[in-house]
């Protein structure tokens, strides 16, 4: 499978972006940092000065327990080992070229991917099942799926153009999609992917698989499959900027509202992760006075640290000073940490709840 031509992307109404071209261009981590940064800058006076999105909306989907040693990557000293992360769905609405267009950004399949290997492990026991539901139910609780948060914004499965993830760990997109001949939910959707994260999927390792669910991308018909090789422009206000090092496919929405650029990975799972010196996280402020380190990783896989960081960097800087709060950045994470009663004692200095802006057109 090819990575999309332009004349293909030119159907779809989207194009690529060369900001960012050559910014790894020099074997210097310091002036590869310094050519993204400058060209991050670049990329959001331009974004601003254009058009918002139509409709920007995030619907909380499910927490879940996550390893605090990855959450935080080396900075947090509470001893608790577990935060919780609150996954969301993203609703954007935008006009381009081609008309206008209605994409999901992390559309998680909370069933399915309970058999990604990692939080499979978490949940099995040698207690009754009785025992693990009601474990699951209050370890993981579920707020709404994804054909729900549709239809109480009043959406069809057919309405929706594009989906997209960040990055593929625990994603299981063959309900979205359809497999091996079947339909999927969203007959009309195409997958956005980095080349890269679609090719790795294929292949993995072993530091990778525990991440991955088992043959979550297998019998997808691959014309529903758009692989890009780099950072694209979808529309008026939105665009997919190629963020690696989470994994080697990572990419980060951009999405221009009435609160400014909006961007979302979980590069980060929090605010703190982008602003470590106002954060009151215990340890998080301490450890960034200590080593110089201007973001804080979400490490689990550590596919590529360095690459991680200065991608950090450019969501950081594309995405500016939150408007409700200016001790941190828009960085509004699809996985985010908040607050929980069953895991007290860990909690973020500043979190995003939920945000809508626009108004949303039915097709």
């Amino acid at each position: 499978m090819t990575v999309a031509t332009l004349s293909e992307l030119e159907a779809l109404g989207i194009r690529y972006l060369d900001h960012f071209d050559k910014t790894y261009d020099s074997s210097h981590p310091a002036a590869r940092l310094q050519a993204t940064r400058e060209a991050g800058l670049k990329m959001r006076e331009e974004m601003l000065s254009g058009k918002t999105v139509r409709y920007y909306q995030t619907v909380d989907l499910i927490r879940v327990p996550y390893p605090t040693k990855y959450g935080l990557l080396n900075a947090c000293t509470v001893p608790t080992p577990f935060m919780h992360i609150l996954n969301r769905l993203f609703i954007v609405q935008f006009d381009s070229p081609t008309g206008l267009k209605t994409l999901l950004f992390s559309p998680s399949d909370i069933d399915a991917n309970r058999e990604t290997p990692y939080f499979k492990r978490l949940s099995e026991s040698t207690a009754p099942s009785w025992l693990r539901e009601r474990a699951q139910a209050l370890m993981a609780p579920v707020y709404n799926r994804v054909e729900d948060a549709l239809a109480q914004v009043g959406l069809k499965p057919a309405d929706i153009d594009f989906i997209s993830y960040d990055h593929l760990h625990t994603q299981d997109l063959r309900k979205w999609l359809g497999c091996d001949g079947r339909s999927g939910v969203f007959p009309n959707a195409k997958l956005l992917v980095m080349a890269q994260e679609w090719d790795s999927t294929l292949a993995l390792l072993p530091p990778q698989k525990d991440w991955y669910c088992p043959n979550g991308i297998e019998g997808i018909d691959k014309k529903k499959v758009v692989r890009l090789k780099k950072s694209v422009l979808l529309g008026d206000g939105v665009a997919l900027v190629a963020t690696p090092g989470h994994t080697e496919g990572n990419h980060s929405l951009v999405a221009n509202t009435p609160a400014g650029l909006l961007v979302s990975s979980e590069n980060g799972v929090c605010a703190d992760s982008y602003s470590p010196l106002n954060s009151e996280i215990p340890g998080v402020r301490a450890y960034a006075q200590a080593t110089g380190m201007e973001v804080i990783l979400n490490g689990n896989t550590l596919e590529g640290g360095l690459d991680q960081y200065i991608s950090m960097v450019l969501e950081k800087t594309i995405a500016g000073p939150c408007q409700q709060n200016t001790a941190f950045t828009n960085f509004v994470p699809s996985s985010e940490l908040t607050p929980y009663w069953a895991l007290p004692g860990l909690k973020p200095t500043f979190g995003f709840g939920p945000l809508q802006f626009g108004t949303l057109t039915k097709p």
